[in-house]
């Protein structure tokens, strides 16, 4: 086993304080009594006393929420049935795939700029329910990838044993396929729940009166200063995705866990 040098060791340290110290400094902030940046007053919750009272920065919180509450559910059904047929062999299969991962590449103001184009054409209000539209379509394509990759290593033939027994293609995969595949359908869905949580470009573009979602709150605020509160608030926001990638990592490991017990078997 090679050693790990002090090289190494610098890199890494380097690299940990490029990615994460910004993120310490504002989580250290929204801790500190003072209301300036520069001056430290000491330990204090104050200012997440005071976001509970900051009815704007809960509503907009609230909005956010239920926003990606319902987008990474509609990504997580319509991202599982892409999902499950791209492991199908047919026609245009490589067409469709293309189209189902460009939005992984496509820049967020070009995809917030065709849907609002596309509200438009249609004369749908800006609201709500556009921005779950169109969250629903940026975190589609992220819950097929998570879980066509473990259709790919997914044992067929239960499900040909299933069928073959005359269980119909619904039940099968509602009682053998989901079963086994739930933890790559759960790690997308959380993956989806943090995208929505953190989009700020899109949300832009198709929002509308009464549909103000967190980021857009912050990002509005922080243009006329940055008040301790919105360090307290995007402290939590960090919690609440860290708890979400933690999660997700964990089923992830464990639906990987789960093939390979079944290769054994």
């Amino acid at each position: 086993m090679k050693r790990f040098g002090t090289i190494n060791f610098t890199a890494l340290a380097l690299g940990l304080a490029f990615l994460y110290l910004p993120i310490a400094i504002l989580i250290v902030n929204s801790f500190n009594d003072s209301r300036l940046v520069t001056v430290w007053a000491g330990a204090s919750l104050r200012w997440y006393r005071a976001l509970l009272n900051d009815s704007a920065m809960l509503d907009a919180a609230s909005v956010s929420l239920r926003v990606a509450f319902l987008s990474a559910s509609a990504a997580t059904v319509l991202g599982t049935l892409a999902a499950l047929a791209l492991t199908q062999r047919f026609r245009g299969k490589l067409a469709f795939s293309g189209m189902i991962y460009a939005p992984l590449v496509m820049p967020e103001v070009i995809t917030g700029l065709s849907l609002l184009l596309l509200f438009v054409a249609v004369e749908i209000d800006r609201g709500f329910w556009t921005i779950v539209i169109a969250h629903t379509t940026l975190t589609l394509c992220f819950v097929a990838v998570v879980v066509q990759s473990r259709l790919v290593t997914f044992d067929r033939s239960l499900q040909e044993a299933a069928m073959d027994l005359g269980c119909p293609p619904l039940r099968t995969f509602l009682t053998v396929t989901l079963p086994l595949i739930w933890p790559a359908v759960a790690s997308g869905w959380m993956l989806a729940f943090a995208l929505s949580l953190d989009d700020l470009v899109i949300a832009s573009f198709v929002t509308g009166p009464g549909a103000t979602t967190l980021p857009l709150r912050i990002y509005s605020e922080v243009r006329l200063g940055v008040k301790p509160e919105i360090n307290a608030v995007c402290t939590i926001m960090i919690a609440v995705v860290a708890l979400g990638l933690v999660a997700a990592s964990l089923l992830t490991k464990r639906s990987a866990a789960g093939v390979q017990l079944g290769g054994r078997v």
